[in-house]
């Protein structure tokens, strides 16, 4: 899932106004944020493989440490404490502890059967709906349109970069989405990682539009 997980974040700013876009997206995000560059150090493994799924061209053949069930509760645990330590705000860090958590329970219902349990686990978990691309086209388009419809009635433009940045990431995001389903598959897994990388820019692009929007 891609746009899904930033529907998620959307819809976090209308549980917890003063939380900022760019941190709900950081929380949402973050263990796709960590995967690239543990992929890059050689930590953990994923091998491009056209029609291991019909939406997704890719075999995530090791990944215990930012996907496994296990490794998820500590980062979910750890992320929200974080949080609670400089900010102080018990119901935002459950929040956003929540959100990072969501991020592998909408993997587990898209992904095929790859998620391990905890590191060394012979048990590999999901539900395979990257196997139809309408079925996937359909469920993450209305988590990632609920989402946003949440934050845009949560919030108001102060300026026109609230109005317009918002506006350029959903068409962005949309953009990346369909090039990604229409486009050919990475040529191999160091450049899939360093692309993968870029989605810290959405993070910032959150932080940017929150500053010119209000609650």
């Amino acid at each position: 899932m891609f746009i899904g997980h930033y529907g998620v974040g959307f819809a976090g700013k209308r549980i917890s106004p003063k939380l900022s876009l760019g941190t709900l997206f950081l929380a949402a995000q973050f263990l796709d944020l960590l995967f690239p560059i543990f992929l890059l150090i050689g930590l953990e493994k994923v091998k491009i493989d056209p029609g291991n799924t019909a939406f997704a061209p890719l075999n995530f053949t090791y990944y215990p440490f930012s996907h496994s069930f296990l490794g998820v509760l500590i980062w979910s645990a750890a992320f929200g404490l974080v949080y609670y330590l400089f900010r102080k705000n018990k119901k935002a860090a459950i929040i956003l502890g929540l959100l990072v958590l969501s991020h592998w329970i909408l993997d587990l219902i898209t992904h095929r059967p790859d998620l391990p349990l905890y590191p060394g686990s012979h048990i590999f978990l999901g539900m395979g709906l990257w196997n139809s691309i309408i079925g996937t086209i359909i469920i993450e388009g209305i988590i990632f349109i609920g989402g946003f419809y949440l934050y845009f009635k949560t919030t108001k433009a102060k300026d026109n970069v609230g109005k317009y940045a918002l506006w350029g990431l959903i068409i962005f995001l949309i953009i990346i989405y369909v090039m990604n389903l229409a486009g050919s598959p990475p040529p191999d897994e160091k450049v899939f990682g360093y692309v993968a990388l870029s989605q810290w820019l959405f993070v910032l692009w959150g932080y940017w539009i929150d500053k010119h929007r209000i609650v």
